[in-house]
């Protein structure tokens, strides 16, 4: 007897819509730009020229030039203010703006039913390393009183709702560069509990700065490929060196489709469900048998009503790191068993590991690749990964419809 296909939720108060998108990323801050750069294969990563870079080991990322936030943040907080919530509230806005909750809507809904959880790996770093600087060069009473505000992880979820008035669910998660991901995930579980209507969910991230590039590189995880940045990142490539470093925010409208419809939202993507596990194996280096993340999809599917053989586009996390890459593919083999009609590709070829904001700025790339049935390539696969047999789009952008 063939098993059944599993249930899916119909609760039009428990099924969650995607209503808008925002982002800031080295292609710009306009999420179709964004996607037509990635399917074009373009690479966003150069040299380092925020600060000088000339002494260190890795002097290239993918570093945000000429951001502007004209008409999202007023002049005298923006001088202030960390990129790190620059991005995220730029980020923010647009989404609202692209979910039609511009002030006038916004001023609609029920505001205490809407909340923002939008996190980041380092939080305010620039900041941090300007007090941290201030104390040791020039005694405590030299700190700005903003250091502490600031640098903390949850200002950027703060700020959002200090501009926009939302006083439901706000915090932030802070799980290096699982961020993004277990913001939509808990998001989604204050919509399913009833909590909120609307949730403003996702990850912002401005590392590219000193002490950010200077302890990834104590790490010992990033690319050393100063001589051709834009190949630097390449996922399952055998020549791979570790990662590249990216920055920027992506950002999520994330809403109960019955909320959704009484509004007359459009509606571009629907959340189905998520998982959450822990490898509890290394600090860094994932098993390589990739349990922590089979066991991850496999809960997020049980928990979408998805059966394996409905999915068939993955979009990876693929850093370009040696162990993380191939663990990743074992884990994806182990739960989909036959992966002869599924693609997967990595967004970190072009626009580099964006830490804390990666998860939020992929869902955007993963959204787009379901509503254009365009997928855009992995660049830089010269010489793949023998055990690597799932198509990668390699270099080229494909037609793809998307089930899940």
């Amino acid at each position: 007897m063939a098993a059944s296909a599993p249930k899916r939720e119909d609760d039009p108060k428990r099924r969650i819509v995607i209503t808008g998108m925002g982002l800031v990323s080295v292609f710009g801050n306009d999420v179709d730009t964004f996607y037509e750069k990635l399917l074009e294969g373009q690479s966003g990563i150069g040299l380092i020229d925020r600060f000088d870079a000339s002494s260190y080991s890795v002097r290239f990322g993918g570093q945000i030039k000429d951001f502007s936030s004209k008409g999202y943040i007023d002049g005298k907080n923006d001088r202030r203010l960390d990129d790190c919530w620059r991005y995220c509230l730029v980020g923010g806005k647009k989404a609202l703006e692209n979910a039609n909750l511009g002030k006038e809507n916004l001023d609609k809904i029920d505001k205490s039913r809407a909340g923002v959880l939008v996190g980041t790996g380092m939080g305010g770093l620039s900041v941090f390393t300007d007090g941290v600087e201030a104390l040791v060069q020039k005694g405590y009473k030299r700190i700005t009183p903003f250091f502490i505000p600031y640098s903390i992880t949850n200002m950027g979820s703060a700020l959002l709702a200090i501009d926009t008035g939302l006083m439901g669910p706000n915090y932030s998660i802070s799980t290096a560069c699982a961020t993004a991901n277990y913001c939509f995930f808990a998001a989604a579980n204050h919509i399913r509990r009833g909590e909120a209507d609307i949730m403003l969910a996702g990850g912002t991230e401005a590392a590219i700065v000193p002490a950010g590039v200077g302890g990834f590189i104590a790490c010992r995880a990033l690319s050393h490929r100063n001589d051709d940045p834009q190949t630097a990142s390449r996922p399952w490539d055998k020549e791979r060196d570790g990662f590249v470093m990216g920055e920027g925010a992506g950002v999520l409208v994330m809403e109960s489709l019955e909320h959704a419809m009484k509004r007359g939202a459009t509606i571009i993507a629907e959340y189905l469900g998520g998982g959450v596990t822990c490898d509890a194996h290394h600090m860094t280096d994932p098993r390589s048998d990739g349990l922590g993340v089979s066991t991850c999809i496999t809960k997020a599917l049980e928990d979408s009503g998805v059966s394996p053989e409905e999915v068939n586009y993955v979009n990876c996390h693929a850093t370009s790191t040696l162990a993380g890459d191939l663990a990743e593919v074992n884990a994806i083999k182990k739960v989909f068993k036959d992966t002869s009609g599924i693609k997967m590709n990595g967004t970190k070829s072009m626009i580099g590991h964006c830490l804390g904001a990666a998860g939020g700025l992929e869902a955007i790339a993963t959204i787009k690749a379901i509503t254009t049935g365009w997928l855009h390539p992995t660049i830089n696969q010269f010489n793949p990964e023998t055990a690597v047999t799932i198509d990668t789009v390699p270099n080229v952008k494909k037609q793809h419809e998307v089930h899940v």
